[in-house]
């Protein structure tokens, strides 16, 4: 009796120890959940996959449309003219250029990381990801300041002018040129003849100036993103602070955040950074995300005010508070990550917001008169009537504000469980 109650216990451990691996392998993260629901709407994938496409159009701009070649040949000797200007601060004066061209070089190790952690080293995508990415744009942040404070200027040298003298003098020259041989801000391509319509050369015309619309279009969707992703990251990371405050201490720091976030609330949100706009002399790309942040949070705040009085009454937070941990680490390390659900969201919903607004104040004048934005494209077409300025800048828009508020109504559905099937 007792061999047969050792081998019904070897029998009853080899079970558990075949069945514990399966019950490991299939434990799945909410993001996991999430994602899976997410993927059955083609709508929300095809937002994703187009916003992925924006973001490499947007870094690989110079690629598509520049002025100068990525290679030239001249009796054996190479140069490389589009690498070189890539951080010349002669030719993009722009810090937004600077910041996506220095993407060009860190985007294929991201992209590769990432390969090499899901393919190779199967490791939960959702695990990793939040913290690389920080990583990687703290890396992006410190490399942009060196770039930009090296105040690399070379002299201005007209590339197809240089091709062009070199062939009449019988060097041989090999080039490969951009798709476009374009810059953004290169005026005056058909003297006489501005704004001029779309032709073989420039497909999408010329503006008032002379300036390549297409090329203009290619490098606006880094203005549109940026104003997007640094404007939300702003007001998003202000009203959580605040949001979180209110909610888990409640009292008076509750009536006072309430009290700051209902007089934001009074104030209509377009006419509030028109009014600060006003008061800026400097028209810079930067103050209009910086007013834009710091205009939009009181919407983040409520919401995470909310979400905080829910949950911190729950199990988990009062068994944390009463393990002594310090109120920091319970607001957010515990409780936050609980609440950020429904804050990705909007922060998505935000991003096409921000990309309309950022449109409509270059429509209206007040934009970065540097910076090739669709709003000054559509605001040229609207005061010439010129069709062709008015399309391009016009569907783009709408475009991109679409496929972000696709992704949003997506994102909404999958987190939210009635809508799981």
């Amino acid at each position: 009796m007792s061999n047969i109650k050792v081998l019904e216990q070897d029998e009853f451990l080899k079970k558990m120890s075949s069945q514990q691996p399966e019950e490991e392998s299939t434990k799945v993260e909410y993001w996991d959940i999430v994602w899976a629901q997410f993927k059955k709407n083609k709508l929300a994938m095809f937002g994703l996959y187009s916003i992925m496409t924006i973001i490499l159009i947007a870094i690989y701009a110079p690629f598509i449309s520049l002025n100068k070649p990525i290679y030239v040949v001249s009796n054996g000797s190479w140069e490389f003219p589009l690498f070189y200007s890539l951080f010349d601060q002669n030719f993009f004066q722009n810090g937004v250029d600077l910041f996506f061209n220095l993407q060009i070089f860190l985007m294929p190790i991201f992209l590769i990381v990432i390969a090499v952690k899901v393919y190779i080293l199967k490791e939960a995508f959702f695990k990793f990801f939040p913290r690389f990415i920080s990583f990687y744009f703290a890396l992006s942040i410190i490399g942009f300041l060196f770039v930009y404070h090296q105040d690399i200027r070379h002299p201005y040298k007209d590339w197809p002018q240089e091709i062009q003298t070199k062939r009449i003098n019988g060097q041989i020259v090999d080039v490969m040129m951009p798709f476009n041989e374009y810059s953004y801000r290169q005026p005056n391509v058909n003297p006489g003849m501005n704004p001029a319509p779309p032709n073989k050369k420039q497909i999408l015309g010329t503006d008032t100036e002379g300036r390549d619309v297409f090329a203009r279009m290619i490098y606006g969707t880094r203005i549109s993103l940026t104003i997007g992703l640094i404007a939300v990251s702003m007001y998003i990371t202000i009203g959580i602070i605040l949001g979180a405050l209110a909610g888990f201490f409640g009292g008076v720091t509750d009536t006072i955040i309430s009290r700051l976030i209902e007089i934001m609330l009074c104030f209509p949100t377009f006419f509030l950074i028109l009014t600060l706009l006003a008061m800026v002399n400097t028209r810079s790309i930067f103050y209009v995300m910086i007013i834009i942040g710091f205009t939009r949070w009181p919407e983040v705040a409520r919401l995470v005010r909310a979400e905080f009085f829910k949950l911190k009454n729950m199990d988990y937070v009062q068994a944390a508070i009463a393990l002594g941990f310090t109120k920091t680490r319970i607001i957010f390390g515990h409780v936050l990550p609980n609440a950020l659900g429904p804050v990705i969201v909007t922060a998505v919903f935000g991003v096409a917001s921000s990309i309309l607004i950022e449109s409509s104040l270059s429509f209206l004048g007040l934009g970065d008169a540097s910076a090739p934005s669709w709003g000054e494209i559509l605001s040229q077409g609207r005061s010439q009537f010129k069709l062709w300025l008015i399309l391009a800048p016009g569907i783009a828009i709408f475009f991109m504000v679409s496929i972000f508020n696709l992704v949003g109504e997506g994102l909404q559905d999958a987190m939210d469980p009635k809508q799981r099937r």
